[in-house]
C-alpha cells in the first residue's frame, strides 16, 4: 500500500497487528482505524527512516518499552483514541526529532510522577488528555521549553498542582477543555508569562472575587489573546471577569465564540469605571446566545472601557441597535463588524448617529435586514473617515439615482443586494467595487479611480466597457452569460493584470479561439486558466477546455466554404447549360420524354388512323430530288401512293418531335433517303431514332432505305449507331445513274411500299 514517495496507507484494513516486513524505505506509515492492541519491540525496528507514524483509533493498550527506539527521525507520532492506561517516558526517550505528539482520547488518569516528555527537545505541538484525565502534577512538563501548540482535554480535571505548566517557557497557542473554574484560575496564573494565546472551552466562570486574581505576579505578562468557546456567563461573572482581566495588562484581544450569557446587561459599571481603562484593543463576539436579548440594557456606564478599543466584531448575535451615547464613546475604533444581525434602517439612524464612531475606517453590515440603500448611504455618510464598507446580502431591491456617501469611501461591497441595475448612486471615489450576485445585465458606470471590479454571478453577456474605468487592474466576471471576448475588448483594458472569466458558457468560435491561441500573455492574466474555461458550443467540443480546442478549416471558414461550393455548383450548372446548348441536350431530353410517352402507346395504330403509305425522312439538302422526282413518281403512279412530308403535312404549331412521332405512327412504311447530308442532319437522326424502336422492336419490314449516293460505313458518325445497325441488317435500294436502271428502281420501290 505504498506510493512512490514511500507513503504507506494501511488504514481501515482490519489489522490486528503491525504488519511485518517494514523496511528502511518507508517514510510515512498510516495504520489508523484498525484493531491493533499491542506494539511489539520488533514491529518497527527496521523502519529507521520513518518520519510519520499514525496509530490513532486502534485498541492499543500496551507498548513495549523499546518499540520506538529505532525511530530517531520520527517527526509525527499519533497515538490518540486508543486504550493506553498510562504513559511511559521510556517510549519517547529516543525520539530526538519528534515535533508533533498526539496522546488525547486514551484512558490514562495522569501523566505519572515525572515527565514523559523530558527527552523531546524538538517538540512543537502536544495533544493530551481525555474524559478520565483528572490530575496534572508538578514536573509533568519538565524538559519542554517551547511549544507552538498545547491542547489539553481536561473536561474532568479535578486537581492541578500550582506551577505545573510554569516549566514551559513559551507556548504560542494553548487550548484547554475545562469545566472546573477554580483550576482555571490556577492555570491562568501559571500561564501569564508563557502563553501568547489561551483558548478555553466549556468553562463556567465563577462569581467569587478570589478567583482569577492575579496575585504576586511579576510583569510584563506574555498573554495577548484570550478565547472562550462554549462558555457560560452571567451578569455577575461578566463584571468580575472584566475587573480581573484588566489586571492582565498584556491582554490585547478578547474573543467569545458560541457562548451563552444569562442576564440583561446589569453590570457593575461603577466599579469597572474606577479601576481604569482596559488594555484590550480587539473584541470578537460570534454567535452569543442571550435569552431575552430584546430586554438587554444599553450598557450605560461602559464608555470608559471602550474608548481605546480599535477592532470590534459582534456577529450572529441578534444585535438590532447600538445606543447613540455608547456609539460616540468608541472614539478609537477603526474596525466594526456587525454581520449577520438584525439591524434595520429605522434603527440605523440611532446606531450611526452624528458624532458616533469618529475614527471608523472599516464597517461590515452584511447579512442584516436593511431595506433602503438611500437611507443606509445617508446614515453611513456621517462617518467622516470610512473607506471600507460591506453592506452585502441586504435586500435593498431598488437603487436610487443619487446617494450620499462618505467622501473617503474607497471600498464598497454591494453583492447579493438584489439591485436590478447600477446608477450614479455608486460613489465615483471607489477603488474597489463588488456587485456580484445581482442579476445585472450591463455595467457602464464612470468610475475613474476604480482598480478592482467584481461582477461574479450576474447576467452579463459582454465585458464592461474599458473607457469609463481606465485604471482597472482586476476584473471578475465569473459565472455570467459571457460567450466570448475579443482581442479588442481584452486590450482595451490597458492596466489589466487579473481577469476572472471562468465558469462561463463559451462559444468556441474561430475568432475567439484564434485570439486565445495567439495571445501570449493570456495565461498570466486569466484566473483559473485553463481548467475553468470550457466550451459550451459547438456541440462537438462541448466540455473541452478552451485552450485545447482547435477547429478545422471547414469549421472555421464555413461561410467561405459554402460560398465556394455555391460558386462551383453555379459554374458546373453554367457549364452543363453551355454543353447542353451546344449539343442540343435539351432536345435530346425532350426527345427521350416523347420516346418514353410513345413507348406507352399501343405498338400499332388502329387501321382507321393510318393515313399515309409512307413517311419520308430526308435531309433538306436532298429536298429537290425528293420533292421533284420521288414524290411526282410515286404520287402520280396508278394507283397513287400517299406520302407524308414534313414540309407539307406536319401540323403547324405542334412540337416537331410530336409531329415526327405522329407521322411515323400514321404511316405504313418509313422511307429513309440516305446521303452524306442525311448523316449530317440532327433531325434525320431524331426521325431515325423514333422509327427504330417503333419499327424494329415489332420485327417487321416497315423501314425502306434509299441510298441516294454511296456512303462508306466508316463515314457514318458514331452517333448514327441506329443507321449503322439498319444498314447491316436491312436490304436497301440504291439510286442508279442510268434511266433504264432507274425504271427498275421505281418498280422495286413501289413493290416495297405495297408489301
Amino acid at each position: 500500500s505504498c506510493d512512490a514517495s514511500q507513503l504507506c496507507n494501511c488504514s481501515s484494513m482490519g489489522l490486528d497487528f503491525i504488519p511485518p516486513g517494514l523496511t528502511a524505505k518507508i517514510t510515512v506509515l498510516n495504520l489508523a482505524h484498525n484493531r491493533i492492541k499491542h506494539v511489539r519491540s520488533q514491529d518497527l525496528q527496521q523502519a529507521v527512516n520513518l518520519r510519520a507514524l499514525l496509530l490513532q483509533s486502534n485498541e492499543i493498550s500496551s507498548i513495549d518499552e523499546d518499540s520506538f527506539w529505532s525511530l530517531a527521525k520520527l517527526e509525527l507520532l499519533d497515538l490518540s483514541n486508543n486504550s493506553l492506561a498510562h504513559l511511559s517516558p521510556v517510549w519517547f526517550g529516543h525520539l530526538f526529532s519528534l515535533q508533533h505528539l498526539h496522546l488525547q482520547g486514551n484512558s490514562y488518569r495522569d501523566l505519572g510522577q515525572g515527565s514523559p516528555f523530558s527527552g523531546l527537545r524538538n517538540l512543537s505541538s502536544l495533544h493530551l488528555g481525555n474524559r478520565r484525565f483528572s490530575v496534572i502534577r508538578q514536573g509533568n512538563f519538565e524538559g519542554i521549553e517551547l511549544l507552538h501548540k498545547l491542547w489539553i482535554d481536561g473536561s474532568n480535571l479535578s486537581q492541578y498542582e500550582q506551577g505545573s505548566l510554569k516549566s514551559i517557557k513559551e507556548i504560542n497557542h494553548m487550548i484547554i477543555n475545562l469545566r472546573n473554574s477554580n483550576i482555571f484560575s490556577e492555570i491562568v496564573r501559571d500561564l501569564l508569562h508563557s502563553v501568547t494565546w489561551l483558548e478555553v472551552t466549556e468553562i463556567k466562570l465563577p462569581v467569587e472575587q478570589k478567583s482569577l486574581v492575579v496575585q504576586n505576579s511579576t510583569r510584563p505578562f506574555r498573554i495577548q489573546k484570550l478565547t472562550f468557546k462554549e462558555a457560560f456567563f452571567t451578569d455577575q461573572t461578566i463584571s468580575r471577569a472584566i475587573l480581573l482581566l484588566k489586571e492582565i495588562t498584556s491582554l490585547k484581544e478578547l474573543e467569545a465564540n458560541n457562548c451563552m450569557l444569562e442576564g440583561k446587561g446589569r453590570w457593575n459599571t461603577d466599579e469597572i469605571k474606577k479601576t481604569g481603562q482596559s488594555s484590550v484593543e480587539t473584541v470578537t463576539i460570534i454567535k452569543i446566545m442571550i435569552q431575552n436579548f430584546h430586554l438587554f440594557f444599553d450598557l450605560d456606564g461602559m464608555e470608559s472601557q471602550i474608548n481605546k478599543l480599535k477592532r470590534l466584531t459582534i456577529a450572529s448575535s441578534n444585535v438590532f441597535m447600538v445606543p447613540c451615547k455608547l456609539a460616540r464613546s468608541f472614539s478609537s475604533l477603526l474596525y466594526l463588524d456587525f454581520h449577520n444581525n438584525l439591524l434595520v434602517n429605522n434603527r440605523l439612524d440611532e446606531t450611526i448617529c452624528k458624532g458616533s464612531w469618529p475614527s471608523l475606517q472599516t464597517l461590515n453590515l452584511s447579512q442584516n435586514s436593511l431595506k433602503s440603500l438611500e437611507q443606509t448611504a445617508k446614515y453611513i455618510s456621517r462617518l467622516p473617515k470610512l473607506n471600507n464598507l460591506d453592506i452585502s446580502q441586504n435586500n435593498f431591491g431598488e437603487i436610487p439615482d443619487v446617494c450620499e456617501w462618505p467622501k473617503t469611501l474607497k471600498y464598497l461591497n454591494l453583492s447579493g443586494t438584489q439591485i436590478p441595475k447600477v446608477t450614479t448612486c455608486i460613489p465615483p471615489t471607489l477603488e474597489v467595487l463588488d456587485i456580484s450576485a445581482n442579476n445585472l445585465k450591463e455595467f457602464g458606470l464612470q468610475l475613474p479611480f476604480l482598480k478592482e471590479l467584481y461582477l461574479t454571478r450576474n447576467q452579463l453577456k459582454t465585458l464592461p466597457g474599458a473607457a469609463p474605468i481606465p485604471n482597472l487592474v482586476a476584473l471578475s466576471v465569473r459565472r455570467n452569460r459571457l460567450n466570448s471576448f475579443s482581442k479588442e475588448e481584452f486590450e482595451s483594458f490597458k492596466r489589466m493584470e487579473l481577469l476572472d472569466a471562468s465558469d462561463n458558457n463559451f462559444i468556441c468560435s474561430c475568432e475567439f479561439l484564434s485570439f486565445i491561441h495567439q495571445e501570449a500573455g493570456i495565461a498570466r492574466v486569466l484566473v483559473g486558466w485553463p481548467d475553468k474555461y470550457v466550451c459550451d458550443s459547438p456541440l462537438a467540443v462541448r466540455g473541452a477546455q478552451v485552450g485545447a480546442v482547435h477547429l478545422s478549416l471547414l469549421e472555421c471558414h464555413r461561410s467561405l466554404v459554402v460560398s465556394l461550393i455555391c460558386v462551383l455548383v453555379f459554374l458546373v450548372i453554367l457549364l452543363l447549360v453551355a454543353v447542353g446548348y451546344k449539343y442540343h441536350v435539351v432536345w435530346y431530353l425532350r426527345m427521350t420524354w416523347a420516346w418514353l410517352q410513345a413507348k406507352r402507346k399501343p405498338k400499332r395504330a388502329p387501321p382507321k388512323d393510318v393515313c399515309y403509305d409512307a413517311f419520308v425522312s430526308y435531309s433538306e439538302n436532298d429536298s429537290d430530288w425528293v420533292e421533284n422526282t420521288m414524290v411526282r413518281e410515286l404520287e402520280q403512279a396508278c394507283p397513287p401512293f400517299r406520302l407524308c412530308l414534313h414540309k407539307r403535312d406536319f401540323v403547324p404549331g405542334k412540337w416537331i418531335v410530336d409531329n415526327i412521332i405522329d407521322s411515323i405512327e400514321k404511316s405504313r412504311k418509313t422511307l429513309f433517303v440516305l446521303s452524306e447530308h442525311f448523316v449530317q442532319s440532327e433531325w434525320c437522326k431524331y426521325e431515325l431514332d423514333f422509327s427504330h424502336f417503333r419499327l424494329f422492336d415489332e420485327n417487321n419490314d416497315a423501314a425502306i432505305l434509299i441510298l441516294l449516293e454511296p456512303i462508306p460505313s466508316k463515314a457514318i458518325p458514331k452517333r448514327f449507331c441506329k443507321l449503322r445497325k439498319i444498314m447491316n441488317t436491312k436490304t436497301y435500294l440504291e439510286w442508279p445513274a442510268g434511266e433504264e436502271q432507274q425504271q427498275v428502281f421505281w418498280e422495286n420501290l413501289k413493290e416495297a411500299l405495297k408489301s
